[in-house]
């Protein structure tokens, strides 16, 4: 069974946030495939989770245990669906990248990101695939918080759906045809332009 995540933090005054994205391209996902995104077992902390689907088993979750503590809901499900880490793919932010860039890895540090940080603290392990979803950094005097809790500039909500859409294609690639295929598409600069 194939297990994505996407990060974010549960709340009505974080919805459509940079931080969000992990739960945007969850949603997208169960909108195509006419998924409800329900609680999850009881062992397994405030956790929504999407039912099976496509031709192997899949199973897509939005841990609403609030971004620093992703690793408790992620590790609960792992041990309850007894998934490996090279079968779960987490869904995240980067203000490393710009908006709309798309960079896949097999396996890696958190990078400085909160959500991973817990998730590979809980899993005790770095071994598993990741898709982060390029923010932009936003002005440098900012303050980085300040930045990826706010809602997306106009310039780039017009091109949200299209990114949002895109991720949810390379979510969906690594439930089919493994992380492998997900960097060799959508890594290089080529296949995934900036978008403006």
């Amino acid at each position: 069974m194939k297990l994505i995540v996407g990060l974010g933090n549960p709340g009505s005054e974080y919805r459509d946030t940079r931080h969000n994205v992990g739960f945007m391209v969850i949603d997208a996902i169960a909108r195509r495939h006419g998924l409800t995104l329900s609680l999850a077992p009881s062992q397994v902390p405030e956790t929504f989770v999407g039912k099976q689907f496509g031709p192997a088993p899949l199973l897509v979750a939005k841990p609403l245990t609030f971004m620093n503590r992703s690793g408790d809901a992620v590790a609960a499900l792992a041990r309850y669906y007894d998934i490996a880490g090279s079968e779960l793919l987490v869904v995240v932010d980067e203000v490393a990248l710009p908006f709309g860039r798309l960079r896949a890895r097999a396996r890696g540090s958190a990078g400085g990101h909160n959500g991973l940080k817990s998730i590979v603290d809980r899993l005790g392990t770095t071994e598993f695939a990741r898709l982060r979803l390029g923010v932009g950094r936003g002005d440098a005097r900012r303050d980085l918080a300040d930045h990826v809790l706010s809602k997306f500039g106009s310039g780039e909500r017009a091109e949200l759906d299209t990114f949002i859409a895109r991720a949810a294609d390379a979510a969906e690639m690594f439930a089919v045809d493994g992380i492998e295929k997900v960097m060799n598409t959508y890594n290089p600069e080529t296949t995934a332009p900036e978008l403006d």
